[in-house]
């Protein structure tokens, strides 16, 4: 056991309100009265800091407007913390250490008594208000460096502290530049190189030439350039990473890596930049095998609706301004870094870049509402569901049981997957199960490994078209740490003429030469669509530069 700082603070984005309550955690006004309790309730704790001797300790309080905490006590049965007489409102901080709660905090913290034991294997927390009970909550191991939010019903949740619980951002009408890789490396060049006031640039690896020096360009010319990436990728930052950074911070650009102890996310996985008011959000890395188009088939959309821009800025600011990002001299301080190659392919350009209509545009983001939207969107899909992705983590995952889900509606269901070496054996395996299935319970799905044919070296896209008028495109992989784990973006695209871009776009990769065996159960007319694929695998593993791969 360790003594206590207890808190009862807002954390922006590590406690949210009820469960199913569509609320900003950066803004608690946003909450409606209706959801408000009528005594304080303990909402959260934090019992286990990555600090030494657990200093940081802390417990959360939903506090009703007016409250005075003087009445209250609390209490683990074998000491108590005596609050202080002041008068609050919705989540406020009580500590007896403020000065490391403040690094935890934007609100004002204020000062406790008393001492309460937090075990990290577990304890009982009572609130009393003199001889009554108006509140408790218990909690079992406590994760290191995790916040654990209790429910309505008192079931507790763990998550890094400082996670962010956004919600769906929407925007309507407007237009959208569909395109895909290798086809056309050039268009999130262009996105960079136009910006004359910002440049966000979120990534998981950077290792592309062409593109730190757009960055450097406009870092010198006064642009403020901002790059956040992974502090430590699967298979380790790489010689030409470093080089690239350094020579990006020479240039006057921002470079922080999110990761280690404060790390907020298992990986920083998302591909997208923000340059001035537009966005571009891909599949793929920055590096020659992904955007520089010298390897992976991707798909990629420049945005331009503001509010779609505008929280993918907030993304990046949430992320790149968490304790946890920290500045590229510091990470690369004392560490060595990993020899790679570099693809150099070279890919004919089949499929030009098209401006399309777009009814809805949708800004989806994991860990914190992706895995239900995409979820929800095959669920609801009446007619067609068309997945390309590199591999899927298991027959259970939860995507890919949305998809048979759909056959067995009556959809019809078609899914892409990668041949290449290192996903080969598992995705025959689980294309041989879902024929089995098909066939079984004559479903209209279909399964098949894909035969580049010489138009790129393998399959890295994350995609899907449903019913022919709603694409996902972004990073999320189909496995349960992208959806749970990782920072990932995702856009949802609706409207007939960019469904129709992507779904060209598949066809024409699905009618390419089969490498793997098929299930040939009734897929008729293909226009369709399922979500996010290619995945960091169950081991973790994936594969670095020197395999042409990337996360």
């Amino acid at each position: 056991m360790t003594k206590l700082a207890v808190v009862c603070l807002l954390v922006a984005g590590a406690v949210g309100p009820a469960v199913g309550a569509a609320v900003d955690p950066a803004d608690p006004s946003s909450a409606t009265d209706a959801l408000r309790p009528t005594e304080p309730r303990i909402a959260a704790v934090y019992p286990n800091p990555v600090a030494d001797g657990d200093r940081g300790e802390f417990v959360v309080l939903d506090v009703p407007n007016g409250t005075d905490l003087g009445d209250y006590r609390l209490s683990d049965g074998d000491g108590e913390l005596v609050l202080p007489n002041r008068t609050v409102g919705d989540r406020v901080a009580v500590t007896t250490v403020p000065a490391p709660v403040r690094n935890l905090t934007r609100i004002a913290v204020v000062a406790a008594n008393g001492s309460v034991a937090l075990a990290n294997g577990g304890e009982r927390l009572r609130l009393r208000r003199g001889n009554s009970t108006v509140a408790r909550a218990r909690y079992r191991e406590a994760p290191e460096g995790e916040i654990g939010r209790f429910d309505d019903r008192g079931a507790v949740a763990w998550r890094p502290l400082g996670r962010t619980n956004r919600s769906v951002v929407t925007a309507t009408g407007g237009e959208v530049r569909a395109f895909t890789l290798p086809d056309a490396p050039g268009v999130p060049l262009d996105v960079i190189r136009g910006a004359d006031s910002r440049i966000l640039l979120a990534g998981y690896t950077f290792t592309s030439e062409r593109i730190a020096q757009e960055l450097e360009r406009a870092a010198r010319r006064g642009v403020d350039v901002r790059v956040l990436l992974d502090a430590e990728p699967v298979d380790g930052i790489t010689r030409r990473q470093a080089r690239l950074l350094d020579s990006l911070v020479d240039a006057g650009a921002t470079v922080r890596l999110l990761g280690g102890p404060h790390g907020r996310y298992a990986f920083h996985h998302p591909k997208y930049a923000v340059a001035d008011d537009r966005a571009v959000v891909l599949t793929e890395n920055w590096k020659p095998a992904g955007t520089g188009g010298h390897a992976s088939r991707g798909w990629g959309a420049v945005v331009s609706q503001p509010r779609i821009v505008d929280g993918l800025a907030k993304t990046f600011r949430a992320d790149a301004e968490w304790r946890g990002a920290r500045p590229w001299s510091q990470v690369r301080r004392g560490r060595s870094f990993e020899r790679a190659s570099v693809a150099n392919g070279s890919f004919p350009s089949h499929r030009s870049p098209e401006t399309v209509p777009v009814n809805r545009t949708r800004l989806l983001v994991a860990p914190d509402n992706a895995g239900r939207a995409v979820t929800a969107a095959l669920d609801g899909a009446d007619e067609s569901i068309d997945v390309i992705q590199m591999s899927v983590d298991g027959r259970d995952q939860r995507f890919l049981r949305a998809t048979v889900r759909a056959a067995r509606r009556g959809v019809d269901v078609r899914l892409l997957l990668s041949g290449a070496w290192y996903v080969e054996e598992e995705n025959r395996r689980l294309v041989e199960h879902l024929r089995g299935v098909a066939e079984r319970e004559d479903l209209p799905l279909t399964a098949k490994l894909a035969e580049p044919g010489g138009d790129f070296e393998k399959i890295h896209a994350k995609g899907a078209v449903i019913d022919g008028d709603q694409v996902l495109v972004g990073s999320l992989n189909w496995n349960g740490e992208s959806i749970r784990s990782n920072r990932e973006v995702v856009l949802s695209l609706e409207g007939e003429a960019v469904g129709g871009y992507y779904e060209a776009a598949f066809e024409a990769d699905w009618n390419g030469e089969e490498s793997g065996p098929s299930l040939p159960v009734g897929i008729a007319a293909g226009i369709g669509g399922c979500a996010l694929l290619a995945v960091l695998v169950a081991r973790r593993i994936e594969f670095g530069e020197s395999a042409g791969v990337g996360g």
